[in-house]
């Protein structure tokens, strides 16, 4: 089965590693940060797990579109105003719904500088295709 793993994060401290700007993380946190996730991108392409993954750019270069009166327009920014936004993700297709908690579980651990809050993550099964309408 398939899955949608969403790492989140903190929207200003995305923005600011977008833009190399590391804030509160040193050289080495970053680098510590990217080889946890590089680690798990390769055990998952080893084991045939993986479908896709991408890390997202900061939430300020985000686009969104919303109907206003009808009239689908197009706004700065993620779709919503909250504390944390996503910030990559990994479609995996698993044996099992515990597999893809475990591979959430690691990407929690991501090394991240103490007092960063280190976001979230969520795990949400894809749908399956369906028989083709009639």
């Amino acid at each position: 089965m398939r899955y949608l793993i969403m790492l989140y994060g903190p929207r200003e401290g995305l923005d600011a590693l977008s833009r190399g700007d590391f804030g509160d993380w040193t050289n080495e946190d970053v680098t510590a940060m990217m080889e946890h996730m590089g680690a798990i991108n390769d055990e998952l392409a080893d084991r045939g797990e993986l479908v896709d993954a991408a890390g997202l750019t900061g939430p300020s270069q985000a686009k969104a579109i919303r109907l206003s009166d009808g009239t689908p327009t197009v706004t700065d920014g993620p779709y919503l105003e909250t504390k944390e936004v996503m910030a990559g993700y990994w479609v995996v297709d698993t044996e099992t719904p515990e597999r893809a908690l475990e591979i959430a579980k690691r990407a929690s651990l991501s090394p991240n500088p103490d007092g960063v809050d280190p976001g979230g993550v969520e795990v949400w099964p894809l749908q399956e295709e369906g028989p083709a309408p009639e």
